[in-house]
């Protein structure tokens, strides 16, 4: 088994993973490193996409591309990098091969397609954002989860009582994935491929977008109806401000701000 990486610009990220994904249909590994992004994809050489076409597909966003072969036993080996995520007593994200963490909100999620569990900074930035929403929020009503990946965030409001939750994400597995997973924890989503670039987003009083800056600021910039709260997430620590004041005009203002290491994420509503 042969891992085929690429390193992109992160300003260039998601145009080079929708390029990437013509090439590789079964999906792609991600791991955001700040500056850049990695792109892996994992198969025989056969299997492959070939050199010069992945070059070619990300142009001059591309930063390193690096092959590595895995050893014999990786297809057991993965799962030690996918450990449950645990918010307190409160609310838990773990793999399927992971036993019960003992909180009152548990979502299983299974990481095939390598999406991950939610592990990942942004994702628990804005799990903590959504508990504290939770807190302050009796009344819940609908809610939208733009860029859903696996679904985490849109299963865990709709476990949190959010009703009706859609969830839009750009990738085809990314639907699929959210879709399964919904099934698993026994939630109902309406889940759907939309792209921000080119549609608008539906509409809910609540939004949840774990997206990296360039995407946000495109969001921001085509919102015919603002949402009364919105959790922003997906940025580094010194993009928060920016993010914000693209917002403001919208009516959102500033609620709350967590970080965690060079993430954080913003609460915004409106006033």
């Amino acid at each position: 088994m042969i891992r085929l990486a690429l390193r992109v610009a992160r300003e260039d990220a998601e145009i080079a993973l929708a390029q990437l994904l013509e090439l590789a249909p079964s999906g792609v590994e991600e791991v955001d490193a700040g500056d850049w992004v990695e792109y892996a994809v994992y198969g025989s050489p056969g299997e492959l996409p070939d050199l010069p076409d992945l070059r070619a597909a990300v142009g001059g966003a591309l930063v390193e591309v690096t092959t590595s072969e895995l050893p014999d036993d990786w297809s057991e080996r993965w799962k030690d990098f996918h450990k449950p995520l645990v918010l307190g007593d409160r609310l838990a994200v773990r793999p399927p091969w992971e036993p019960s963490q003992g909180t009152a909100i548990e979502l299983v999620i299974d990481p095939a397609q390598a999406f991950g569990t939610g592990s990942h900074a942004t994702t628990r930035l804005c799990l903590e954002l959504l508990l504290e929403l939770a807190d302050s929020s009796p009344e819940r009503g609908p809610a939208v989860d733009v860029g859903c990946g696996s679904g985490v965030l849109a299963i865990a409001a709709a476990k949190l009582g959010w009703e009706p939750v859609v969830a839009v994400d750009y990738d085809q597995l990314s639907v699929d994935a959210t879709i399964e997973n919904a099934a698993v924890n026994d939630v109902t989503l309406d889940v759907r491929r939309g792209d921000l670039r080119s549609e608008t987003m539906p509409a809910a009083p609540t939004v949840l977008a774990n997206l990296l800056r360039p995407l946000l600021l495109e969001y921001a910039a085509d919102l015919p109806e603002p949402p009364r709260r919105l959790i922003a997430s997906g940025l580094l620590v010194h993009e928060g401000d920016e993010i914000a004041a693209a917002f403001a005009p919208h009516g959102l203002r500033e609620r709350a701000r967590v970080e965690r290491g060079e993430w954080c994420a913003l609460l915004l509503a409106a006033d």
